[in-house]
Parts: structure tokens; C-alpha cells; sequence
């Protein structure tokens, strides 16, 4: 009798386990089973996930970690073969989720564009292309088609649809041509570009360097690997052309380049100077549809762009060998972003120069403190240009003391002269006032009512065109009143100054000169912006009225006047920063004065022309403004030389958001400086009451320490929003 035997039952297969990252505002990961049809996701792989009861996106951040639980919900697909965001961007990620102590799922799904955050698979759409598939033969009795011949063979025998519509031939002309079998259709990358085959588009000759910018270029060229420069280049110095020529060499070497700008209206201006030398370039901003900017992440991840210009979201973009990064305008606020994920594109980009190992340029005539700062200790290399480039020269400064004048629509006798002058002699005038609308107060003679907005309990703003109050802060409007709603008296006064009123003005005071008013309310698409520089640089005589859109990067070679209306405000604000901003709006915008070979003069009316302040910035200049408000910022304990935080907190309840706050501080570490909490500079916006907490420490690892009780917190209660704000800038 033989014993029997039994086979042990084979053993399961251990479970597969994916670690992921959702974009929920918490502090933690979740894990889900992978079943046996799907594979394992890289990480760095987008998933579809089942999560609070609905199909989303997350992102693989772990493959079967130690820890998971037995039972777990499936992955429902699999989205990407490997890690979408690549090592340079995954290392990223996780540096600014540990730096701005922000959810990792939240700050991956920041880094991905809108379209990658829905479940499907990402391809790259190729645009329909022409190619050249034989010898042109004779079209002496079809001019346009000869000429849409040479232009594809100019451009290396195919080019995109797209580009040949902007050259001028319309759909007739390529049909014609392709029925002759010269052409054919082709889906693929254009090789050549339209820069290059059209004559009258051709690459701009590289300018002359002067010395200053030789220097320059010779030191960065030298320079290897991270080593962060600061040029330091006042307006009209040719900054731009220190940039082109180091791209050059760049992209001679087959690696790409990122140019971070500030602001979309500055995105065809640097496009132009760009395409004009290298033929092509991709962008990237707000204004594109969710398509087309999935379209050029896509296109850069896979090395088919060598450069990509683009605003602050740019910094967050892929690349397949990134070997520079110039953040333009350095030391602008639109950089910083205000929602979500605080970050900052500057210091982001410093950080992925860092990890890259390659160069950085910040370029500015107003460097921000915290770069003079990084500069002056020598963690930044510092380049100075202080010439304009050619023959321009830098403008000469005035001050126009308005104590006791009276003045008309906020104009002084004399500034009004002054324009005439320069309008006379054929020059253009740029008057700036940064505040939009008619007048920033309504109210009644009679009674003294104020027309306020009811969800801010701040003033409304008077606009006229079309006529209404509207509340810059949370943009509530509201019909212009024929009489005051309390005494029912028609003495309704506009007070204040606005560009509204000020282009009302001009218009009246000149009126066969055009006047151009460039701000928010006139200027609300990429197109009507273009066309209003279009017709600034005509060359005719024009006025131009604008808000701090018209201070950032513009040529205007025919500006020989800036007028500045009230420089007064921003050194009396509250906050520490403030002075900063106002010296660097008054000297860009001074900037675009004199910038070929008309001379230019800016004059500056104030009823404080003793101010310290005002004084150093134009007697001794930006440099010498600074290094006074440094000096006052470093007894002060505050940036650039000791770190902050914000903590901020809005409720419909206000107790409940100040007491929330008073909770938060006394769970935060002891070696803090903890201010408050304090209500906002602006206490109530939307019928939400804001109160915020200020956290201050000796270094960076003390406040990121002594701010890590946070991460634990959660959404907090209910009819509460709170957030975490690393290197606030604004602080009130």
C-alpha cells in the first residue's frame, strides 16, 4: 500500500500594489491593486483611478510598497508606458512639494496641463504638412503657385498648412499646386520654417555688441555648468541680444532653451526678436486652448522644440535636454503665482537650473532685492550694463511738486505744456497712472455717500466706458446712479484719477492727436493688444495712457516723454515691499522713454518731492534705492535676509477665521516669530472675511521645521478656506 500524496495548491502571486498621488488638498497617497490584465505603471505613469465615487487621474508614485493594506480597490487603466513628467520634472515635483509644503498631488497635477489631467492616453498631433514630391516645371501663367514652390523649397521642401496660410496663399493655391503633382500632403514635422523662405521676413543681422555687452557675453559663455547670473541692465541696455547670442551657442549644441516672460503681452514682442534669428519657436501661455498647450508640452518633452518662450506655467514644462533658462524681467510680481500651489516661477526655475546643472540668466533693469541680495553674497554672478545699446541714451528726470497747484482731471499746468512740446516736435507721449476706470470713488456732494461695494465694504470704482461701478476686488457691478440712493440729490462728484479719465482728458486737451489706452478693460485679448502696438509704432505722433502693462519690456522707439501722475502712494503703503514695486514701476516705465535717438525726459509730479525715497531713486538711481532699502530691510529681520511665511485664513464667519488662526499658531514650532493673526489689508472680499498669520525665522530650515505641525491639519473646518504661502509677496 503506497501512501497517498497530495500536491500542495500552487501559491498565489503576491499582489501588485500602486502607490499614487491624487490632486486633493491633503497630505497624503493612496494605494490601489493592479490587476493581472494590466501592467504595472512606472512611476511617474498616469493611472485612471476610481476616487470619492468617480473616474480620475492619478499619478504612480510607488510600486508595491511594503505598507499597503490587503484590500484595495483595482486601477482602472493604465495611461502612460512610462513616466510622463521624465526624472528632471518628477525631482521637481517633489522638491516644491517638500519646499511650499503643498499636497504632492496637487503639485503634479499643476505641473500637468489641464488636458492630461482627464483619463486618456496623450499623443502628439501632427498639423498637416506640404512637401515637394516633384521638379516645378513651367508656371510663368501661375505666379502665386510658382511663389508657394519657392517658398516650400526656400523652407527645406515642407512646411505646415498653418505657416503657409500666414504667408499669404489661401487653400486654392495649394489644391492648384498638389493637382499638378509638384506636391503632396505629408503628416509629420515641417522641417523648414516660414521665417526662412520668405525674403522680406528674413533672419535679422546680429547686432554690434557694445562693450559692456561683450564682457557680459564673454563671462557667461565661459561659465559652465549652474552658476546663476544676474544681468543687471538698465532700459534699452540690449539685454535681449546677451540672450541671443548665449541661446545661440546653445542650441548649436542640439539642447533647448526656456525664456520665461511675464506677461502674454510681452510673448509676440520676444516671439518676433526670436523667430527673426532662429526661424522658429514654440509658446506657451494662458491664452492657448487646453489642446494646443498639450500640444506644445508634448512637442517639448519630445525635443522637437528647441526654444519655448512662455509665461509663469512655463517654468513646469518638459524637456528632452534643457541646457538654459532665462527668466526675462526678473523681478516681477506676475511670477509668483496666488492660487493653488504659491510658487514661485523664479525661484522654480533657479531650482531646475540647480538640478540640471545648467545656466541661469535673471535679466531686469529693477533686479529684485532678493537677487541683489543672492548677487551681493556671491551666490549669484552679477553683470552689469549700464549704457544703452546704440546711440540712445538714458532719459533725464524731473520732478513737478503739485503742492498747491490746482490741477485739471489730476493734470498740472505745466506737465500739460510739457506734453505739448513733445507732441509738437513729432514725438509720442506715454502718461501712466496705475488705476483703471473713470475715478477710483463716487460720492455725493451733499450727503458725503460713497458708493460701496456690499460683499467688500471697499469703494467701487467709477468707469464710464461703459458707464458703471465695479469693484476691483472681487468685480461685483452695479449701474451708475443718477442720484445719491441716501438723499436723493444729484450731486454726484467722481474723485480720484483713473486711466478712464485720464484718456477722457488727453482726448479733449489734444484732440488731433490719437490717444491709445492700453490696461485691463481695453486690452482683454492678445489681438487687440497687437493692434494697438501696431499702431503705436506706426511712428506718428500718438499719446499713449496705460496702467503697469505699459512698464514691462515695450519698445517704443518715438516715446520721448513719460509722464508719471502720482508716484506718491506706493511709499506711504504698509507694506514692507511696496517701495520696492514703486521704484521699479517708475523706472521701467521711464524706461521707455529715449530709446532710439530722440532724447527722452520723464517727468514726475508728487507732492512729496523730499521724499528720501523718490529722491535717491532718481538722483542716484535703482541701485542706490535699493541699497538704502536693504539696509532697512536687514534691521528689520525681513527678506530678503530672514524667511517668512503667510498663513492665511477667509471665513463668512470672521471670529471663527481669527480664532482658527490663534489654534494654528499654537501648534506651530517655538522657534518661530509668529505676527498676529491681523485682518488683511483689504478685511472682507466676496462677504468673506480674511485674517492672516505672519511666521518669520532665523533660516529656511527653522521655518520649513517649525511649520510642519501644518501638514497634519487637513481642509480645516467648515465655511473655511485656509492656505500656506512660502515667500509671500504680498504680505497685506
Amino acid at each position: 500500500m503506497t501512501p497517498s500524496s497530495s500536491n500542495p495548491a500552487p501559491a498565489s502571486p503576491p499582489p501588485r500594489v500602486a502607490r499614487v498621488a491624487v490632486a486633493v488638498p491633503l497630505h497624503r497617497l493612496f494605494d490601489y491593486s493592479v490587476p493581472a490584465e494590466l501592467p504595472m505603471p512606472a512611476i511617474g505613469a498616469r493611472v485612471a483611478v476610481k476616487f470619492s465615487g468617480r473616474r480620475t487621474v492619478a499619478v504612480c508614485v510607488a510600486q508595491n510598497p511594503a505598507d499597503a493594506h490587503d484590500r484595495l480597490s483595482p486601477l482602472i487603466e493604465v495611461l502612460d508606458d512610462d513616466n510622463l513628467l521624465g526624472e528632471d520634472l518628477w525631482r521637481l515635483a517633489q522638491w516644491m512639494a517638500d519646499y511650499y509644503q503643498h499636497p504632492l498631488g496637487e503639485v503634479i497635477a499643476t505641473l500637468l496641463p489641464s488636458a492630461a489631467r482627464v483619463p486618456k492616453r496623450l499623443k502628439i498631433v501632427r498639423p498637416e504638412c506640404w512637401e515637394i514630391c516633384g521638379p516645378a516645371g513651367d508656371l510663368t501663367r501661375a505666379p502665386r503657385q510658382a511663389r508657394l514652390y519657392e517658398c516650400l523649397l526656400a523652407a527645406g521642401g515642407r512646411l505646415q498648412t498653418e505657416l503657409l496660410y500666414e504667408a499669404g496663399f489661401q487653400r486654392s493655391h495649394i489644391v492648384a499646386l498638389a493637382a499638378r503633382g509638384l506636391i503632396r500632403k505629408a503628416q509629420g514635422v515641417a522641417t523648414g520654417s516660414l521665417r526662412a523662405s520668405l525674403p522680406v521676413a528674413g533672419r535679422a543681422d546680429q547686432l554690434e555688441l557694445n562693450p559692456e555687452q561683450a564682457l557680459a557675453l564673454a563671462k557667461l559663455g565661459a561659465a559652465s555648468g549652474f552658476k546663476p547670473a544676474l544681468l543687471d541692465g538698465v532700459t534699452g541696455s540690449g539685454k535681449t541680444e546677451v540672450y541671443l547670442r548665449l541661446m545661440e551657442e546653445v542650441l548649436k549644441l542640439g539642447r533647448q532653451v526656456l525664456v520665461l516672460v511675464p506677461e502674454i503681452a510681452l510673448t509676440p514682442q520676444t516671439l518676433s526678436r526670436f523667430e527673426d534669428r532662429f526661424g522658429k519657436a514654440a509658446v506657451l501661455h494662458s491664452n492657448l486652448t487646453d489642446r494646443a498647450r498639450l500640444q506644445v508640452w508634448l512637442r517639448a518633452r519630445a525635443g522637437e522644440v528647441g526654444i519655448l518662450i512662455g509665461t509663469r506655467s512655463a517654468v513646469l514644462s518638459p524637456f528632452a535636454d534643457l541646457g538654459l533658462i532665462v527668466v526675462d524681467e526678473e523681478h516681477d510680481a506676475s511670477f509668483k503665482q496666488s492660487e493653488g500651489l504659491r510658487y514661485s516661477a523664479r525661484d522654480v526655475a533657479v531650482k531646475r537650473a540647480q538640478n540640471l546643472d545648467i545656466p541661469l540668466i535673471l535679466g531686469s533693469a529693477t533686479p529684485s532685492f532678493e537677487s541683489l541680495h543672492n548677487a551681493r553674497s556671491g551666490r549669484y554672478q552679477h553683470l552689469r550694463l549700464t549704457e544703452r545699446a546704440g546711440r540712445a541714451n538714458m532719459p533725464t528726470y524731473r520732478l513737478l511738486d503739485i503742492r498747491g497747484h490746482s490741477l485739471q482731471d489730476g493734470f498740472s499746468d505745466t506737465l500739460v505744456r510739457n506734453i505739448e512740446r513733445h507732441l509738437e516736435a513729432g514725438g509720442q507721449v506715454l502718461v501712466f497712472l496705475n488705476r483703471r476706470g473713470f475715478a477710483p470713488a463716487l460720492l455725493c456732494g451733499h450727503c458725503g455717500w460713497q458708493a460701496e461695494c456690499a460683499a467688500c465694504e471697499r469703494r467701487m470704482t467709477m468707469h464710464r466706458k461703459p458707464p458703471c461701478l465695479i469693484c476691483h476686488h472681487c468685480g461685483r457691478r452695479a449701474d451708475l446712479p443718477d442720484e445719491c440712493p441716501d438723499c436723493r440729490h444729484q450731486t454726484l462728484i467722481a474723485v480720484g484719477l483713473g486711466t478712464q479719465r485720464s484718456e477722457a482728458f488727453l482726448s479733449e486737451r489734444f484732440p488731433e492727436v490719437p490717444v491709445y489706452r492700453i490696461d485691463r478693460d481695453t486690452v482683454r485679448s492678445q489681438r487687440r493688444m497687437e493692434e494697438r502696438l501696431a499702431a503705436i509704432h506706426s511712428g506718428e505722433r500718438a499719446i499713449l495712457v496705460g496702467t503697469q502693462m505699459l512698464a514691462k519690456g515695450h519698445h517704443f522707439p518715438d516715446v520721448s516723454l513719460v509722464a508719471v501722475i502720482n508716484a506718491d502712494g506706493g511709499f506711504m503703503s504698509p507694506d514692507f515691499r511696496a517701495p520696492e514695486r514703486t521704484a521699479q514701476l517708475i523706472v521701467q516705465v521711464a524706461g521707455r522713454a529715449g530709446r532710439a535717438e530722440r532724447p527722452g525726459e520723464v517727468l514726475i509730479q508728487t507732492y512729496q518731492p523730499d521724499s528720501p525715497q523718490l529722491r535717491a531713486l532718481i538722483e542716484e538711481g535703482y541701485g542706490a534705492f535699493a541699497q538704502r532699502e536693504l539696509a532697512g530691510r536687514e534691521a528689520a529681520d525681513l527678506p530678503p535676509y530672514q524667511p517668512i511665511a503667510l498663513v492665511r485664513a477667509e471665513s463668512g464667519d470672521a471670529d471663527l477665521a481669527r480664532s482658527w488662526l490663534e489654534s494654528i499658531r499654537s501648534q506651530l514650532g517655538k522657534d518661530l516669530e509668529c505676527f498676529g493673526p491681523a485682518p488683511a489689508l483689504i478685511p472682507r472680499v466676496a462677504d468673506r472675511w480674511r485674517f492672516q498669520l505672519m511666521v518669520g525665522a532665523t533660516t529656511r530650515a527653522v521655518l520649513h521645521r517649525g511649520l510642519h505641525p501644518l501638514l497634519a491639519v487637513g481642509n480645516g473646518p467648515r465655511n473655511l478656506r485656509w492656505s500656506l504661502d512660502i515667500d509671500p509677496y504680498d504680505t497685506f
